[in-house]
Formats: C-alpha cells, structure tokens, sequence
C-alpha cells in the first residue's frame, strides 16, 4: 500500500468513480431510507457529498484564507438520484480540476490552514465514509478498499490505531466497531497544519 505519496486529485476522481459505479445500478431504489447509521437519508447524504465536493473546490481555487466562502451549494430537491450521482461526479472533477491547479504551498480555510493534500483526503474522505453509508442504506455488501482508506488515515488521522485500513477508518469516523477499542461516538480529522 502506498500511503507515503501525498494525496491529490487522482485519489478524488478514484473515490468519486468507484462511488458513482456502484451506486449508478441502484438509482431506481428508495433512496428516502436512512444512509446506514446516519440520520440523513441516501439522498440527502448523496446531496451532501456533493456539497462537499464543490465547497472544497471553492476554498482551494480561491485560497479563502481565514473562513468559508460566503456561499452555500444545494441540490435542488427535485433531483433523482442519478442527477445527485451527476452532481457528484460534476462536483469531485470540479475539486480535482482545483487541486490540480493548485501551487503545493496553497493555503485555504477549513478550521485552519490547510493545503492541497489535506482537501484531497477530505474529499476522498466524504465520498467513501458516505458512499458506505449510502451503500449500506440500500442493502449492498460494499467497504471502502484499504489503499484509498490507508492514505486518509496517514493524512487526517495521523494517530488512528494499527488494523485493515477500511475497518479503523469506518471505526474512527463512528461507524464500526475495532477490536480492543472503545466506541467512537465523537470524533474530528485533522486537516489543518498547524
């Protein structure tokens, strides 16, 4: 597994990809249902990766130095499902268009300065925590792969315990159980440098 490299578009537009290959064939299904353990239904989480998407690719091409932009970005809630899944993937090639632009000594505004790698793992990030919980809203057996989730680990949760990268992460981020380890109920990734 390669986690030394730092994070960038690439891994973006594979998140995305997988995301939207999986979730294309299941379109058809209810996605008013509950998104795994959330709150949110499969469409509001999916309204929500994609809100994600474009508001990371607004601080970057922006360089917001000390704040979100003044702007917010909704899916109209007409929208099906394959809209939200165009809008995802119009969203992530919009984040990684950005950080492929992007000078590395970039810093934009996300609770701190944070640079192009760290928007890279976040966006990677959103899109497979929640295409799990998507996933697991629409009954399909599918977990993140250990690569993508290696490499957010080493960039957002620096200190997260050893173990198959998909299981800490899903475990990290509240959604999981980790042998020898406590329920997480609280938690917060580090994207900012500091």
């Amino acid at each position: 597994m390669v986690v030394n490299t730092p994070m960038d578009a690439r891994d973006v537009d594979r998140a995305v990809r997988e995301a939207v290959e999986l979730l294309t064939p299941h379109t058809g299904a209810d996605w008013t249902v509950a998104a795994g353990q959330l709150t949110w239904s499969c469409w509001e989480t999916a309204a929500h990766v994609a809100h994600d998407l474009l508001a990371y690719a607004g601080q970057v091409a922006s360089g917001a130095p000390d704040g979100y932009l003044p702007v917010d970005y909704q899916a109209r809630e007409t929208a099906r499902p394959d809209q939200l899944l165009q809008l995802i993937t119009g969203a992530g090639r919009l984040l990684s268009t950005a950080l492929d632009a992007a000078d590395p000594s970039l810093r934009a505004w996300h609770w701190g300065p944070t640079d192009p790698t760290g928007f890279a793992a976040m966006g990677t990030a959103e899109t497979l925590l929640h295409t799990h919980d998507i996933a697991q809203g629409l009954g399909l057996g599918w977990r993140p792969a250990a690569e993508p989730c290696a490499r957010v680990l080493a960039r957002l949760f620096p200190d997260a315990p050893a173990g198959d990268p998909a299981s800490v992460l899903l475990w990290q981020t509240g959604r999981g159980d980790l042998p020898g380890h406590q329920p997480v109920t609280s938690w917060v990734w580090k994207a900012a440098l500091t």
